[in-house]
């Protein structure tokens, strides 16, 4: 194993085996922590991998398509598993190896959607590194958009490609999953100061008063950014989407919203002179 990371180290100096989440800045502290690996996510089950030699990961970090091609023609799986990097097509994503995936991607017995350990798919680092056209490629061939804990939009917020967040929600990403430890694409967006991103999933219904398990809420993370305009801005709209819905922890139901707006009404109904309340 040391051999295959020496020789693609080698190949692509200063992105191969590049930690995915340590590209997000600043998740070393105590509850930054929390926030990074996808902590808490079933890891798949264990089966024997598929044998796929050192030539076959070289070729995949080196994003050489022809070489890759020759392998799987000599024997070597589509669904070959690194045993530190998961299924060779997250593999491929995780070193933007964008030529490999679209080729594994190509072939019909490929597991589009098989996770690494951490529970990552191909679909989320390509998110994660904001790669639109192979996120729509890989759902195309039908990566969940959906899926238990992490997803593709928490990833595609650190990212911040605003392209790629809007396509993840046309395509009914739910725009407020909590991961394991309730962090929501929103604090992803906030903590990496992606202020756009930040408004545009508040413009796209995104909910701002949830809080993780660290205690913090995503206009907490702009503010410890040094941004406190936008982050009084974001608490703005967090006090007005409660007033409205509720919070996460205790939401308002469909019943009290129409007594409200009754309410509402008849203040703003004229009265005669004199008339009661």
């Amino acid at each position: 194993m040391r051999a295959i990371e020496r020789a693609v180290r080698a190949a692509l100096p200063g992105v191969a085996f590049l930690s995915v989440m340590g590209l997000v800045t600043g998740l070393a502290t105590a509850d930054a922590l929390a926030q990074s690996a996808p902590r808490g996510t079933p890891a798949p089950a264990a089966k024997k991998a598929p044998a796929a030699g050192d030539e076959f990961w070289e070729a995949v970090a080196r994003d050489d398509t022809e070489r890759v091609q020759t392998l799987l023609l000599r024997g070597a799986d589509t669904n070959a598993v690194h045993p530190q990097f998961g299924p060779a097509i997250v593999a491929a994503a995780r070193e933007r190896a964008w030529n490999v995936v679209r080729e594994l991607a190509g072939i019909a017995g490929t597991r589009i959607d098989a996770p690494n350990a951490r529970g990552e798919t191909a679909a989320m680092l390509a998110a994660l590194h904001g790669n639109l056209e192979i996120v729509r490629l890989l759902v195309e061939k039908g990566a969940e958009v959906n899926r238990p804990g992490w997803t593709p939009l928490h990833y595609a917020a650190v990212s911040g490609n605003l392209d790629l967040l809007r396509y993840l929600i046309d395509q009914s990403a739910y725009i407020d999953a909590q991961s394991p430890n309730r962090t929501t694409p929103l604090m992803m967006a906030a903590r990496q100061d992606r202020i756009d991103a930040v408004r545009l999933l508040v413009e796209a219904g995104a909910d701002p008063t949830p809080r993780n398990d660290a205690g913090r809420d995503a206009a907490d993370y702009l503010a410890a950014n040094d941004k406190p305009d936008e982050a009084r801005w974001l608490r703005e709209r967090a006090a007005e989407f409660a007033r409205r819905y509720g919070t996460s922890d205790r939401p308002r139901s469909a019943e009290s919203i129409a007594e409200e707006r009754q309410r509402r009404q008849r203040l703003e109904a004229p009265r005669l002179p004199g008339a009661r309340e």
